[in-house]
């Protein structure tokens, strides 16, 4: 399928999500206010790091080696197996995890240990989680486009019902717990798309573990493992800075900047995931290679532009129609947060590159690099600019990282010709 079609095909999914984001937006902001936002971001990259382990972090790993072995059937079908074992065990022992150490992670992330309760909805529905996951996955990796679309537009719609009617009756902490079940609710959505298809029955996704899958799996476990990690904790540790600078509120400032840019970079991220990286998987020359990566950016980075442009322009509408007239102060960060954006997708498009061809010591560098640096340059801009510091470290950041991608990916001939050799991962 190709990137445009994907794209529209994702759109209608963007569309709904978007919809679904901005009614979604008002009633947190309503609810639970700046400071909730703040402690449902610290709450939402725990998440991310308790989904992936609970996963297995083989999500990426699965949609590559699935699009890889379209023409093995049953070597798609032993790597699923290895991944659903995989999945199966994980998500049970984390749960356990979250059981055992519920009191000790509400305090941590949440900073107050009545929370408790949320981290037994999030054990209970990690199972369904890690499933959803792994069958969404799949869908990606056979290019089931549609289906994979419907169980989004389902997850939107879910969201939606959900955190909006747990908000209204119990604020933040009915919030935090429609979080927790969202997802492990979607798997419904997920299997009935998946029973509509030719390729799923439970001997395709049950059984023992296959050596050689699982070590293929194990590299982009690292990688995916390391993103879960790196990632939130940097975002953990920038609003804890921006707690100690300026307090609770203005952290729930960025938090919303924050979901701004994840709203409207949706429909670049997920198309990236559905088309991109199966495609990548694909090729098996420079040349062709080269060629898809001009045409992603053609199409890509003047859609990011101009969104990015509008909504700095829109910014006080933005703030009136999503949040509340109270959140008026992160007006100032819309500049430097939109141009980061740009050069954050500019470089993304070189960091799938890494992900669909195995570079896993140039992707996990990479990452930890990222992560550390706008947590320092958040600490140092911050000082120097005061509260839009925070968006300048975006920038910064971003812009750093791309320098760093394209050095390590397509810089020389040998690191362009390395991501084709048979030893991929150890040239990196």
């Amino acid at each position: 399928m190709s990137l445009l079609k994907t794209s529209a095909l994702n759109g209608i999914a963007v569309i709904v999500r978007t919809g679904t984001s901005l009614v979604l937006n008002k009633v947190l902001a309503i609810y639970v206010g700046p400071a909730g936002y703040a402690l449902i971001g610290q709450f939402q990259n725990a998440l991310t790091m308790v989904i992936t382990f609970a996963t297995g972090a083989t999500g990426n790993g699965v949609v590559k080696l699935t699009a890889e072995y379209t023409t093995d059937v049953e070597r798609q079908r032993r790597m699923w197996r290895t991944a659903g074992l995989l999945v199966f065990v994980t998500s049970l022992v984390g749960a356990a995890l979250i059981l055992v150490f519920r009191d000790t992670l509400a305090s941590t992330f949440l900073h107050n240990i009545e929370y408790s309760g949320v981290f037994v909805w999030l054990a209970i529905c990690l199972p369904l989680i890690a499933s959803n996951a792994l069958l969404l996955a799949i869908m990606n990796g056979k290019k089931e486009i549609r289906r994979f679309v419907v169980s989004n537009i389902g997850g939107s719609i879910v969201s939606l019902l959900v955190t909006g009617t747990l908000a209204w009756q119990f604020g933040l902490y009915g919030a935090l717990v429609a979080l927790s079940v969202n997802q492990g609710i979607l798997l419904l959505v997920t299997l009935q798309q998946a029973l509509g298809t030719d390729w799923f029955d439970r001997h395709s996704l049950v059984g023992s573990i296959d050596s050689k899958e699982a070590r293929r799996l194990a590299s982009f476990v690292v990688m995916a493992a390391t993103t879960a990690v790196v990632s939130p904790l940097s975002q953990i540790l920038v609003r804890s800075t921006l707690v100690d600078r300026f307090g609770l509120i203005y952290a729930g400032y960025w938090d919303a900047m924050w979901r701004i840019s994840a709203l409207y970079l949706t429909l670049i991220t997920t198309t990236l995931s559905l088309y991109y990286l199966p495609r990548i998987a694909e090729i098996r020359q420079w040349p062709e290679m080269r060629r898809e990566l001009l045409l992603v950016y053609r199409t890509v980075l003047p859609l990011v532009i101009v969104a990015s442009i509008v909504i700095f322009l829109a910014r006080d509408l933005i703030i009136s129609l999503l949040f509340a007239s109270d959140f008026r102060p992160m007006r100032v960060l819309f500049a430097w947060q939109m141009a980061g954006d740009v050069v954050k997708i500019g470089s993304w498009l070189l960091a799938f590159l890494m992900i669909g061809r195995g570079l896993v010591k140039s992707f996990i560098t990479t990452e930890i690099i990222a992560g550390l640096m706008f947590w320092l340059a958040t600490i140092v801009c911050t000082q120097l600019f005061g509260f839009k510091g925070v968006a300048i470290a975006h920038l910064v950041t971003y812009s750093t990282y791309a320098v760093i991608v394209a050095a390590l990916t397509i810089s020389t001939p040998g690191r362009r010709m390395a991501m084709f050799s048979p030893d991929t991962q150890d040239s990196a």
